[in-house]
């Protein structure tokens, strides 16, 4: 009963987040078709979004863009002086820490020379372990590289996803274990395996999420 209840909220998230203009991260995170860039741009995105907002996250890419520096160059610049990171990721915030955090990962692409491709052929939980050892990469963040850049079948859990359940287990009266690897096994088994699924309603989640945050700080501000 209350898989049935939680896969009707998924569907009715999944049909609203349909209906909307989504953000540039969503067009590419959530595309079918990525190309090796976007894929690469996946998972540097990923590391620069901690902590700061989407647009800020937006603003440091372009700074990336603009220089040519995607993992290959992170590990050359790295490997002289990581300082030279810092102005291009100013706009995203803790840009000394970030720039640290990237090289890391960037290091880690080294190991397979750059080629996504065969990352990618590369079994889910063997690079997920691998990730969790990289400093400055966490569960959320080894799960959106994981999911989002290489296809792989691991649901993204943040705290949009966890204020979701537990609002609805609230409203509805359930018992829903709130841990990060008990949801993800939640989603994951609901959603039968299918990595395009975890990418539409992770995405569907985060989108809810924000829209919602944005109607209460309206209403906070009307005085309702």
């Amino acid at each position: 009963m209350t898989d049935k209840k939680i896969l009707e909220l998924i569907e009715k998230l999944k049909k609203e987040k349909a209906q909307k203009e989504l953000s540039r991260q969503w067009r590419i995170w959530c595309k079918r078709k990525k190309d090796l860039k976007d894929r690469e741009r996946i998972a540097i995105e990923a590391i620069l979004t901690q902590r700061t907002n989407w647009k800020n996250v937006e603003k440091a890419m372009k700074n990336l863009e603009r220089a040519g520096v995607y993992l290959k160059e992170i590990k050359e610049i790295g490997n002289k002086d990581i300082t030279l990171l810092y102005p291009l990721l100013k706009p995203c915030g803790f840009y000394n820490k970030k720039a640290k955090y990237l090289y890391n990962l960037a290091c880690f692409f080294a190991e397979f020379g750059f080629d996504i491709g065969k990352m990618m052929q590369e079994d889910a939980l063997t690079l997920r372990k691998k990730l969790l050892k990289i400093e400055g990469i966490g569960k959320e963040t080894a799960d959106s590289i994981l999911l989002y850049a290489l296809d792989k079948p691991l649901f993204v859990v943040d705290e949009y996803t966890r204020r979701l359940v537990r609002d609805f287990a609230r409203k509805k009266g359930l018992s829903i274990p709130l841990s990060y690897e008990k949801l993800r096994k939640l989603f994951e088994e609901l959603l039968k395996g299918d990595f395009r699924a975890y990418q539409d309603v992770h995405a569907a989640i985060v989108v809810y999420g924000k829209q919602n945050r944005k109607n209460k700080n309206k209403e906070e501000k009307n005085g309702k």
